[in-house]
């Protein structure tokens, strides 16, 4: 599993499903929207009016939708012009951002992977968030 080649969609899934305590529920349009305990962290947005196309007009029909932690953290993702993250007026006091699925290549996975272990953080039960914390940090003691 190597964490510096692009990322894929394939993998959103396999991140997501990799973390403690998630289970997948299908939207409104059977997307899939990933939850721990009971709180959506990622969801596969459907084609909405305020997500277009600059070019052609149309609506975006591969969105995927990552929960933050705050408005900083939303911020410093749109801001950098180094990742393919942005945000609509839809979205705006709403901690999350949005991607296109077809731009998640200008990200290598290891970069994907702690944007889903944040969104799960962001919406983790507190416990549950200190128990995932805790266990990386000894994982990291160990192997470091």
């Amino acid at each position: 599993m190597a964490a510096d080649r692009q990322a894929r969609v394939e993998d959103v899934h396999e991140l997501a499903l990799g973390l403690p305590h998630v289970t997948v529920v299908n939207g409104a349009r059977d997307n899939p929207v990933y939850q721990v305990g009971g709180r959506s962290f990622i969801f596969f947005r459907t084609p909405r009016p305020d997500a277009i196309n600059a070019e052609t007009g149309e609506r975006l029909r591969d969105m995927i939708v990552f929960w933050v932690e705050s408005e900083a953290d939303k911020h410093a993702l749109v801001q950098d012009p180094n990742t393919p993250f942005f945000t609509t007026p839809h979205f705006a006091g709403h901690n999350s951002v949005l991607v296109q699925a077809s731009r998640l290549d200008e990200i290598t996975r290891g970069e994907l992977a702690e944007i889903i272990q944040d969104a799960w953080l962001a919406r983790a039960s507190p416990r549950r968030r200190a128990d995932w914390l805790a266990s990386h940090a000894t994982a990291a003691r160990i192997g470091g």
